[in-house]
């Protein structure tokens, strides 16, 4: 299995869109990434998505792989298929971190979603996603209102499904 993004920082970007990428979630692109050994710049994927994103999505190597391995599953010339190639390889760049732990945004990418001075990095899996820290706190408060009613203490993990009962035999 693959590893996981854990986590969430905020880090300064530079007047040539570089930020630093924190050594916790540069191991995790390492790792992910089938050509990467000592002293290579790890491989990633940043996908900016359609006119409504207002983040970047960093995606690991394996990460990308599968997502496309997906895609190209389903029929061509579907609606699904479409849009799904349109977001994850229309709307997306190939990117490496530099030996100094930085990942340079792309102009184009920062005015997209409004970056200027600083991001806000946050886990989703085998993913990052990358935003404004002002878009982030905006987006934290939606989620949390799209959060069903929990009874006062209830465990937020009450919300997953049930694991399948493993076959005894």
């Amino acid at each position: 299995m693959a590893r996981r993004f854990r986590g969430s920082e905020e880090v300064k970007v530079d007047a040539k869109g570089r930020v630093s990428i924190p050594a916790k979630f540069r191991r995790v692109f390492e790792a992910s990434d089938p050509d990467w050994q000592a002293g290579k710049r790890a491989q990633l994927v940043i996908v900016y998505g359609t006119r409504d994103w207002n983040w970047l999505q960093l995606f690991t190597i394996e990460a990308m792989e599968e997502i496309e391995d997906g895609i190209a599953r389903m029929p061509r010339g579907s609606a699904a298929r479409n849009l799904l190639e349109n977001i994850y390889q229309g709307h997306a760049d190939e990117a490496e971190i530099d030996g100094d732990g930085r990942l340079v945004l792309p102009q184009k990418l920062r005015e997209k979603i409004g970056l200027t001075d600083s991001a806000f990095f946050i886990s989703a899996g085998d993913s990052l996603k990358v935003w404004t820290p002002e878009a982030y706190a905006e987006e934290e408060r939606a989620l949390e209102a799209r959060v069903p009613e929990l009874e006062p203490g209830a465990d937020p993990l009450s919300l997953l499904a049930p694991a399948a009962a493993k076959d005894e035999g």
